[in-house]
């Protein structure tokens, strides 16, 4: 039996990395961020009411009732030592969020609630009031209202169940109100620094060349491959300006080192455009075998002393392709690669072994990344 073969269609995937000079510029504001202005991430802990049969079971998870009991008693509730409580309608949930930078008290926020128990839906759920605290333990936010559910779960009396989605988790759009300031992340310096998302000392420094060139020589100057320090002014009013007109200049960020990068399990290969491969020669090759195996029954003669037996005959197949070996010349690009990839029509474990093997030569001028 032949093994069909696989091609690898780059070329769309690449067409802009073949042109030459398709280098493109960017704003500041989409390869850099300022220091400081970050979001920052909260967590609270609460119960989500108003289930239908679908919360918590108690004897699993005593948290819930101890977390149950503990609300009650905030409103002079008290309930009796040793009393079983049934609370299939509550569930305890872990809620987070994201503040984002310079939000102000009274802004609401976006919250995510997720089980923490085994209930089995959070649908139709409302969450109590909870607060949400940061990484020093202050509280930011509070967060309260009814979930939005996009999973659904169903079971029948015979144990059958059907899960759409994940029915555990939901959100409250605004779910939470903002209660503290953050600290002022400009502080109280006449500078900024801009921090490059993809370290890289030809970006950092045209980008330095470029705030120079437009506000003055002297208010920008790189620090390492990742940032740039740039003096701004002391007037609050007046660094908002201006880091207003600085996040809009474009500049033209250094070209990505060469990289191979190949996804094993979807088969998809994406080639950057500065990758070369010295001169090498490859040959690709598949060696399938096949083993059938047909039952028999095997009888005696007539009058014969053996007895009937089941055998089984078995016949094994090889089959070989009979690919020739291709030839690498000095210097080849991107264009090439893609053309004898397609050509031999390599499987993602072939091509893996193709590409391995050019770097062990010392072939593949690129970083090879397998994922």
């Amino acid at each position: 039996m032949r093994r069909p073969c696989r091609h690898y269609l780059l070329v769309p995937l690449l067409a802009l990395a073949l042109l030459p000079g398709a280098a493109l510029a960017e704003r500041i504001k989409d390869i850099a961020s300022v220091a400081g202005v970050r979001s920052n991430q909260l967590v609270g802990y609460g119960l989500v009411v108003g289930l239908v049969g679908s919360g918590d079971q108690t004897s699993q998870t005593p948290f819930t009732t101890q977390s149950l009991r503990n609300f009650l008693a905030e409103f002079d509730v008290f309930v009796p030592p040793g009393t079983n409580l049934q609370l299939q309608n509550v569930a305890a949930v872990s809620v987070h969020a994201e503040l984002p930078p310079f939000a102000k008290p009274g802004q609401q926020i976006d919250i995510t609630v997720s089980s923490v128990g085994n209930a089995k839906s959070l649908r139709g759920g409302s969450l109590l009031l909870t607060p949400l605290k940061g990484a020093d333990g202050n509280i930011y936010a509070l967060a309260q209202g009814s979930l939005v559910v996009g999973g659904l779960a169903a079971s029948g009396a015979d144990g059958s169940q059907i899960v759409v989605n994940v029915p555990s988790s939901g959100r409250i759009p605004a779910g939470a109100i903002v209660e503290r300031v953050l600290p002022d992340p400009f502080g109280e310096s006449g500078f900024v620094t801009l921090n490059l998302h993809t370290a890289d000392f030809t970006s950092a420094e045209r980008m330095s060349a470029e705030i120079n060139r437009t506000f003055g020589e002297g208010i920008a100057r790189p620090l390492d491959a990742s940032s740039v320090q740039v003096r701004s002014p002391q007037s609050a009013a007046q660094r908002v300006g201006f880091l207003a007109s600085l996040e809009n200049l474009e500049i033209e960020p250094g070209d990505a080192p060469a990289r191979v990068i190949v996804n094993s399990r979807s088969g998809t290969v994406v080639i950057s455009s500065f990758v070369r491969v010295r001169p090498a020669a490859v040959s690709h090759g598949n060696l399938t075998v096949t083993i059938s195996e047909e039952p028999l029954v095997s009888q005696p003669e007539a009058f014969g002393q053996g007895r009937t037996v089941a055998t089984t005959d078995s016949e094994i197949d090889v089959d070989r392709d009979d690919n020739r070996m291709f030839l690498f010349d000095p210097g080849v690009g991107l264009d090439e690669i893609v053309r004898a990839v397609n050509r031999v029509g390599a499987s993602p474990s072939d091509l893996i072994a193709i590409l391995e093997a050019l770097k062990q030569a010392g072939a593949l001028r690129a970083q090879l990344v397998v994922i």
